[in-house]
């Protein structure tokens, strides 16, 4: 062994934990969700009910309905349990469902906008984790860029908002969301470049002219 590995042992704590959040333990939920185990179905729900509610909100930009649509994914998850192969990742899946029905959404919208955008922009905030105690002064700086980046994601169109948000937020890799937006890899990553040179367009003032 590596005396100079300083890396603490996993504890039975940590590997339960990676359990949980593994692709295996996902499939296997989902194949006892299939059987119609609705004991699985619940814990499939409490371990992704969160993402997917935060990406609804980050993609609607309004948490008041991230919560319906989240539930219609689910609904959706528990009624085509009995067609369910373990073809791709189970987020994949999952995120692929979110990806049309959140989709669908947006497009309702635009025929008959519930509200003008500037009303969107003021109930809606993307929280980022709090990785420290802030000062005042600090914590509403943070808090103004945060709302910056909010607003400048939403002017996104909707496959490149859905693409900068999963990488952003959800931390998925760049073949994990071609699969979902159903785009090649290539196709991905000039997705997010066209994306991130238009949010860094839009938070200029926030950002500085430095390059």
């Amino acid at each position: 062994m590596d005396p100079s590995t300083n890396d603490p042992p996993a504890t039975p704590g940590d590997v339960e934990e990676d359990l949980c959040h593994s692709n295996e333990h996902h499939v296997a939920l989902m194949l006892r969700v299939k059987t119609g185990d609705v004991a699985a179905f619940e814990e499939l729900m409490t371990l992704h009910q969160h993402a997917v509610i935060g990406t609804v909100a980050k993609m609607l930009g309004s948490p008041d309905d991230a919560e319906d649509i989240a539930q219609q994914v689910f609904i959706r998850v528990w009624k085509s349990a009995p067609r369910y192969e373990p073809q791709a990742k189970f987020t994949t899946w999952l995120f692929t469902i979110t990806r049309n029905l959140v989709f669908n959404e947006m497009r309702r919208r635009q025929r008959k906008p519930a509200y003008s955008i500037e009303e969107r922009e003021e109930e809606f905030h993307l929280s980022t984790p709090d990785h420290g105690a802030k000062g005042p002064d600090e914590a509403a700086l943070q808090k103004e860029l945060e709302d910056a980046i909010d607003a400048a994601i939403q002017t996104l169109p909707e496959k490149q908002r859905m693409a900068v948000i999963l990488r952003r937020y959800e931390d998925m890799p760049y073949e994990e969301i071609g699969a979902i937006l159903k785009l090649s890899l290539p196709a991905v990553k000039s997705l997010l470049f066209r994306a991130r040179t238009q949010l860094k367009e839009s938070l200029r003032d926030y950002l500085g002219d430095a390059d």
